[in-house]
């Protein structure tokens, strides 16, 4: 049965999926943390995530599992090569799976919707949006 989600998903609660090795992955935390929001990290560096769960994150974010994976990072070059590789979307899975600092960018579940935050001060820019007319402590 795939038609309910495993990653929950609550109006009042931010999950963040991000690497608490990179800077990006780092700002955001930051960012999540001094929200007035319940916020669940899961630092990718150190959680084990399903395969079921990456799917379901590409699926919402409506982008190929391959997109979650930044393709220039030197690991993946060192590993994969620096050509364009095809793969299905079961592989691209099973490449999170092993390397999980792979992913290009945290990934932000606020509510019903997901994001890829390429910075932390965009971060700031769904909260507003998720926010508005909900007056801030």
């Amino acid at each position: 049965m795939e038609d309910m989600g495993v990653i929950s998903t609550n109006k009042n609660k931010i999950t963040l999926f991000y690497n608490s090795e990179n800077s990006i992955g780092k700002q955001c935390y930051g960012y999540v943390q001094a929200s007035d929001k319940e916020v669940l990290g899961i630092d990718i560096s150190k959680t084990n995530i399903t395969g079921t769960q990456w799917a379901e994150l590409a699926e919402k974010l409506e982008i190929p599992v391959k997109q979650l994976i930044d393709t220039e990072h030197p690991d993946f070059v060192k590993l994969y090569g620096d050509k364009a590789i095809d793969m299905e979307a079961h592989d691209w899975i099973k490449i999170l799976d092993k390397n999980p600092k792979l992913v290009q960018f945290p990934v932000l579940v606020f509510g019903e919707n997901y994001y890829q935050l390429t910075s932390g001060a965009e971060f700031k820019k769904y909260l507003e949006a998720n926010s508005a007319g909900i007056e801030k402590k």
